[in-house]
């Protein structure tokens, strides 16, 4: 199927725009926004009123950013002294109002969004993080630097994420949470500091995996929680006992990558509702 032609960018003349940036068929550039040197803005991604797009930043298609947002300015790291870094942004990702996307610090390095994810209102993401696809990082979350979100995680809001922390796939951490350890994919976490509350069954759901797929994830974690095994030990039982699950090959994946330790129930258990019981 042939797709049709899109329309000249619209640029309200009230813009500020640096003469070198490249702006693609399509795009939305509203009143009082400001673009930076070096940067490029995808087909049909609509830029807000007063936003700001800071230098060296790359922005693909079809992505919403929201007025006053301030995307890819400088990193807030204090080691940062002005070398050129990056921030590259997917296609398809919503931006809300006052969210803060930094560049990475380094010279050459990026901070990475991938596609489809929503950054409510007042969100931010640090330097040198990476978040994967679909996620959702709620209102006035903060996510710390060299961070990695991975594909589907969901951060409630006024979560804090400590720098160089890795938030699992599937995961979902409850508002205000504190998270100082990385989360495992398919967890629910919350507290201060959050721990493991069991799986993430409504999500799980959406992404419709199979009682057998949920069922099995459940058993890994019962390897990995309940049983006074190192996380080494953890990692080989877990690959002998399920050979052939993708889904626990993640789990014993994660656990290789983790470098800041993994977040763990109080008691040897991981605890479930009753809905999940039944």
């Amino acid at each position: 199927m042939r797709r049709s032609v899109l329309e000249p960018p619209q640029i309200h003349p009230t813009a500020m725009i640096d003469p070198a940036a490249q702006i693609e068929a399509g795009a939305v550039v509203e009143p009082y926004a400001i673009i930076g040197r070096n940067v490029s803005i995808g087909e049909e991604t609509r830029i807000g009123a007063f936003t700001v797009i800071g230098d060296h930043t790359a922005i693909g298609r079809r992505n919403r950013i929201f007025h006053h947002a301030s995307v890819g300015v400088e990193s807030q790291d204090l080691k940062f002294k002005g070398e050129e870094s990056h921030l590259i942004v997917g296609d398809g990702n919503i931006i809300r109002e006052y969210t803060t996307l930094n560049r990475a610090t380094g010279a050459g390095e990026a901070t990475r969004v991938g596609n489809d994810n929503v950054f409510m209102a007042y969100s931010h993401l640090a330097h040198n993080s990476v978040v994967g696809n679909n996620c959702v990082i709620a209102n006035a979350a903060e996510v710390g630097g060299h961070v990695v979100v991975e594909n589907y995680a969901i951060l409630g809001g006024l979560v804090a994420v400590h720098q160089f922390c890795r938030i699992g796939a599937y995961s979902i951490t409850g508002a205000a949470s504190k998270i100082v350890q990385d989360v495992p994919p398919y967890l629910l976490a919350d507290g201060h500091p959050a721990r493991p509350h069991g799986l993430n069954i409504v999500g799980l759901r959406r992404h419709k995996f199979t009682k057998e797929q949920v069922r099995e994830i459940e058993l890994a974690y019962e390897i990995v929680f309940a049983h006074s095994l190192r996380v080494e030990q953890s990692i080989v039982r877990l690959r002998e006992r399920f050979p052939n699950s993708p889904h626990v090959a993640r789990i014993a994946d994660f656990l290789e990558q983790a470098e800041r330790g993994i977040i763990r129930p109080k008691k040897k258990s991981l605890p479930c509702s009753r809905r999940e019981k039944k």
